[in-house]
């Protein structure tokens, strides 16, 4: 059955374009369009509700050993009021789903999930705790606001202080509704996540969108901006089949400690991540078969027209790295387009 997030009726009111993802009714766009709310984030300030994502909690003198285990980071150092990127994996190696962990407390993490795989995720942590841990799904317990772009902070000063570093948060209040306060986004800029009570949704949106520089933003929009950021998608960069470190998540995975995965992900013939600028008049989607030098290599995993950078990008996950600029080709609908790897991340924002 697909559910409506707390702000439902909000998107409807603003003639979003609904459509049922993860099995949530959520806007692709507003009548703006994705190019113009992509714009605005890169520019200016864009607002997303990303209620559909899944939180789950571990409590208790074991809950960090038991995070070291099921995910592939190391959360030993993660110092309270900070946050860290991380992986869960099958025996095989393979991705049950990407995740961030908020540190609470000594023993009080915060994981968001998903949206797409939070049932399944819940099951596998379950299946795997140990010890002295309190385990919970907390995901209806709380909406979750993406206000991103440059001029984020600004807006929200107005109402709070701010978490000063990236992959940081605060616990504090805006206009008096509780909320946990990120430094995180999936934009690939700089901006905000708010998690607050689904009661206490609807005014937050209101309040945000009071101030004329922000517009609200779908799910279209956020796919190309985490796109041309080249952040991968559970689905497309990743899953049950690809390992993280073929997906280029080193930074993710710390191979000196024990978890589920590490020998089979130490064992395996990783392939590799690579990012294709398109030459030639095409754009690459999704499943699409690369080539160099005529032979197959590999496949696209995600690939659209990004309207920041002006041109055609694809990620694909090929047989080995490839150095920038070299030539390839991508079998767009029958017919071989010229294009060239190019570095990762397409888009970099200045600090």
């Amino acid at each position: 059955m697909t559910v409506k997030t707390p702000l439902y009726e909000e998107h409807a009111a603003l003639e979003g374009r609904i459509v049922d993802f993860a099995g949530y009714f959520l806007p692709v766009q507003y009548p703006t369009g994705v190019i113009k709310e992509h714009m605005a984030v890169r520019e200016r300030c864009g607002l997303f509700d990303v209620s559909h994502m899944g939180e789950v909690t571990f409590k208790g003198k074991d809950a960090l050993a038991n995070l070291n285990y099921i995910l592939t980071n190391d959360y030993t150092n993660l110092k309270t009021g900070r946050v860290r990127y991380g992986v869960m994996c099958y025996e095989d190696g393979g991705c049950v789903d990407d995740l961030i962990v908020y540190r609470r407390g000594e023993d009080d993490f915060f994981v968001v999930v998903n949206a797409s795989n939070r049932f399944k995720d819940v099951e596998w942590m379950k299946a795997h705790l140990q010890g002295e841990v309190e385990f919970k799904d907390v995901s209806d317990e709380y909406a979750q606001l993406a206000l991103q772009g440059p001029l984020s902070g600004d807006i929200l000063s107005q109402y709070t202080e701010l978490p000063q570093k990236y992959y940081s948060f605060i616990d504090t209040e805006i206009c008096g509704k509780k909320v946990i306060l990120s430094q995180t986004g999936y934009t690939g800029e700089y901006g905000f996540e708010i998690y607050c009570r689904p009661e206490d949704a609807v005014f937050l949106w209101r309040k945000l969108l009071e101030d004329e520089r922000v517009i609200p933003c779908g799910l279209g929009a956020r796919d190309t901006l985490r796109l041309e950021a080249s952040m991968p998608l559970y689905g497309h960069e990743m899953d049950e089949t690809i390992s993280p470190l073929e997906t280029g998540l080193d930074f993710g995975v710390k191979m000196n400690k024990d978890f589920i995965g590490r020998d089979a992900i130490a064992a395996r013939k990783n392939r590799s991540r690579i990012g294709i600028r398109m030459t030639g008049r095409g754009i690459a989607r999704e499943h699409c078969d690369v080539y160099k030098d005529g032979v197959l290599v590999g496949h696209t995993t995600s690939g659209t027209h990004c309207p920041y950078l002006k041109g055609a990008y694809a990620m694909a996950l090929t047989d080995q790295a490839y150095e920038p600029g070299t030539k390839v080709e991508v079998d767009i609908r029958g017919k071989r387009i010229e294009g060239e790897v190019t570095e990762l991340p397409f888009y970099k924002k200045e600090r």
